[in-house]
């Protein structure tokens, strides 16, 4: 498989090579730039070649916001990191899809990523709460759906485990790991195993 080509956006210095750091010590993923969120350093995005850009907003995030809303239409899926759940609906209004907040994992960071490369959405569980607080009403429902068992899987698709790895891990038949996959996707109405993990994460179901 290959790499996750990743572009850091940062007015901060620090902040793009601790971005540049946590992703180094995750498989699939290659950071291929560093650059500020100054005009002319947009210029040079085509230099890249990024499969998605990692935009952190920096704690003074309306100023950056501000940038976003400059920035021309580069056809690249983005991912942007808010100080708080304050930005998320102007964020929106931007058109911005996939939103986490600075602290995340570099674990949820890394599927975040890779989701939004395939054109997922990708929301923290409480940016989702802040924007679309109806739909926490569906949670409830969905949580009873997935057995023990399927939770457990969940997870270990969140961790991008294969079938047989998740086998030996759980110490069950591969045929019975394929069917509790098949049950999650049908529950949480997805078509794919990474689109599965963006579902529950945005509902809250798993924490990456």
């Amino acid at each position: 498989m290959d790499e996750l080509r990743v572009l850091i956006i940062a007015d901060d210095p620090l902040a793009r090579a601790g971005l540049a750091m946590l992703l180094a010590g995750q498989l699939g993923c290659q950071v291929v730039g560093q650059i500020s969120g100054e005009a002319e350093a947009l210029d040079a995005l085509e230099v890249y070649r990024p499969d998605v850009i990692l935009w952190d907003l920096g704690w003074n995030g309306e100023d950056s916001l501000e940038k976003l809303a400059d920035l021309p239409e580069v056809g690249i899926p983005l991912v942007a990191l808010l100080p708080d759940e304050s930005l998320a609906g102007e964020a929106r209004r931007l058109g911005l899809r996939s939103l986490l907040l600075r602290s995340v994992t570099a674990e949820k960071l890394t599927a975040a990523l890779q989701a939004t490369a395939h054109h997922l959405e990708v929301l923290e569980p409480s940016l989702s709460e802040a924007l679309l607080p109806d739909s926490y009403a569906e949670t409830a429902p969905l949580v009873e759906a997935l057995t023990p068992r399927e939770v457990e899987v969940l997870h270990l698709l969140a961790e991008g485990l294969a079938n047989k790895a998740i086998a030996r891990r759980l110490e069950i038949s591969d045929h019975t790991v394929k069917f509790h996959v098949n049950a999650i996707l049908s529950k949480l109405g997805a078509q794919s195993r990474t689109e599965a993990v963006v579902r529950a994460t945005r509902l809250g179901l798993i924490m990456l």
